[in-house]
């Protein structure tokens, strides 16, 4: 089982085989070197026996066990160089190969897999994947090469027969080890899946602290966290059980090697088969066997957590996303016409679809508003354009040509959307905006600024751009974070802008001089807004009415109003409500 784990690791071992073979031939020069000491003290003492010891025998032996000392204790510095800088290798390849990955992942992954359980894969898991190309093939060397040239030592250098007697509780070992190997491996995966939903939980509880405060559920959430911690302590609890039955079986097994050699050993002296000095380094030969024998449970457990942790990794990185491109894909940037024409689309865990038969040409340069219930289907347009799904019947055209038949850098560089709920980045306000455009000047920074009419907010900060908006932009009202991140979709200069119920926190005065803005800046270019509000989009050159994923109603702001739908309706509410705060004021 240990060769079948350390084979995942094949391929890095062969990326890094003249370091790993240097570690491990100066691991085995090592086992050598250190078990011709008990032989030179046999040696010493059997001369003191003799009456035969003088200083110059003294002294020779024991320069040599120094000299063989300073060689070992360069050759150690040597491999744990070799060795446990591979470790944080390996880690670093699977750590930037996951985040690689991470970014390359279509909504269904992320829909698939929780946060919390991703962030386990890049730390937990690859620690224990670190571990085995380190401490596991560092115990597994000096277990072989330490405990081989020791039975060899034993077996040639001492009595051959003294030493099969004296190894025969052995096979037992093999045979437990074996048995709770299989048994601690199992363990390690529900210790890991406990972990993972711990770590989520943290990740959740932490992102939403305001909502647990705000409704008071503080006592509530830390009582599922310690169920959770329970949970991994419990897990783990079953896998220590395991590992402690482990070392008193081999000191067990090291008890009985120990007797039976004092027995064996102390007949054979008295009968004159072996010197007395030969039995002090048998025995001390058999003190050394313990350290291989002890290792087997370290190395057992290293390595079976790191194939659990290995898998989980292994299966993370086979997901195979929804969304791939075509062999040859259009690279050019969009430009032109936007064209839908979907029959039906249902998300992935659903049944029934969630936009039906919608069918509508925006032209380039033009405004298209969208409207309709929470729920009616306005996001999974945008989902679609943006391909974050691609299981819909029907096609989706930019330019004329299939969106499907575009490289997705085109798309992603193409079409920017702002969402209601806005990400900043834990960095000053400037990076934030030149997110997707790092080159942009500081002039260029505050165009786009004042398009998303938040300049002059932003200079009213103490430290202006350079302003650190915290973590998810936690320093920033609502309205102020929505316009920054109108800023950065901005900065990227996309031929399509989506703003989708990105106003909902500005007032009414903000949003009109931003859509002032955004009409006379983007003349040539696509815009698609969503909204509650019908004065963000009256002035779009189309709109459209979605109801239960279907277009109920569509035409111009004018033609709406002359229609007795519920675009009408809903305008004439939001008048009043716009009359009564007025007389409220």
């Amino acid at each position: 089982m240990m060769f079948n784990t350390l084979k995942k690791y094949g391929w890095f071992f062969k990326l890094r085989w003249k370091s790993y073979s240097f570690g491990v031939s100066a691991l085995i020069i090592c086992a050598i070197l250190q078990v011709m000491n008990p032989k030179i003290i046999g040696t010493i003492i059997d001369h003191f026996i003799a009456g035969t010891l003088n200083w110059k025998i003294l002294i020779f032996w024991v320069s040599l066990i120094l000299i063989f000392a300073l060689i070992m204790y360069a050759l150690r510095y040597g491999w744990r160089m070799a060795l446990f800088g591979n470790s944080t290798l390996i880690e670093s390849i699977l750590r930037n190969r996951l985040f690689s990955f991470f970014t390359r992942m279509d909504s269904e992954f992320f829909h698939k897999y929780r946060t919390g359980d991703l962030m386990a894969h890049a730390t937990n898991d690859l620690a224990a994947i670190r571990f085995v190309a380190a401490d596991g093939v560092l115990t597994l060397t000096d277990a072989l090469s330490l405990g081989g040239v020791t039975l060899f030592s034993m077996f040639f250098f001492i009595d051959w027969k003294l030493t099969l007697v004296s190894v025969l509780p052995l096979p037992i070992l093999i045979i437990v080890s074996t048995y709770l190997g299989k048994m601690i491996h199992a363990r390690y995966r529900g210790a890991l899946r406990a972990f993972s939903s711990m770590n989520d939980h943290v990740q959740e509880s932490v992102t939403g602290m305001k909502v647990l405060k705000t409704l008071g559920e503080e006592k509530e959430d830390l009582s599922a966290f310690k169920e959770e911690t329970q949970h991994v302590v419990d897990e783990n609890q079953r896998v220590y059980k395991l590992k402690a039955a482990l070392n008193p079986s081999i000191e067990i097994v090291m008890g009985l090697t120990y007797v039976i050699a004092l027995l064996v050993g102390g007949n054979y002296v008295q009968s004159g088969r072996i010197s007395i000095g030969d039995l002090v380094a048998f025995i001390s030969y058999i003190g050394m066997m313990q350290w291989p024998l002890l290792a087997v449970g370290g190395l057992i457990n290293t390595l079976e957590r790191g194939s659990a942790a290995y898998d989980r990794v292994d299966v993370l990185l086979a997901y195979t996303p929804s969304i791939v491109e075509i062999e040859n894909p259009y690279r050019q940037a969009l430009e032109g016409d936007i064209v839908f024409d979907i029959q039906s689309f249902t998300y992935p865990d659903d049944e029934k679809p969630v936009l039906t038969n919608i069918s509508f040409h925006l032209a380039k340069g033009n405004m298209l508003g969208v409207v309709g219930r929470t729920g009616a289907g306005k996001s999974a347009l945008y989902k679609l354009l943006l391909r974050d799904y691609d299981q819909y019947e029907g096609m989706i055209s930019y330019n004329g040509i299939n969106i499907k038949d575009y490289a997705l850098e085109s798309l992603k560089k193409g079409i920017a959307i702002v969402p209601q709920e806005n990400f900043l980045f834990s960095t000053t306000i400037r990076e934030n905006i030149r997110f997707g455009n790092p080159n942009l000047t500081q002039e260029e920074v505050e165009k786009y600024a004042k398009l998303a009419n938040v300049h002059e907010d932003i200079l009213q900060f103490p430290q202006g751009y350079d302003t650190e908006v915290g973590e998810r932009g936690v320093s920033l009202s609502g309205g102020q974070k929505q316009r920054i991140a109108i800023a950065r979709a901005l900065a990227v200069e996309p031929d399509c802008l989506i703003l989708d119920d990105s106003l909902s926190a500005v007032d009414a005065h903000t949003e009109e001089a931003i859509l002032n803005s955004l009409k006379k800046e983007r003349s040539n270019k696509t815009t698609i807004i969503s909204a509650h509000r019908i004065s963000s989009i009256m002035h779009a050159d189309e709109i459209i009415v979605m109801e239960k994923g279907s277009i109920s109603e569509r035409g111009s702001h004018e033609q709406l109003i002359e229609t007795k739908g519920w675009y009408r309706d809903m305008y004439q509410k939001q008048q009043l409500e716009k009359k009564l705060d007025g007389e409220g004021l």
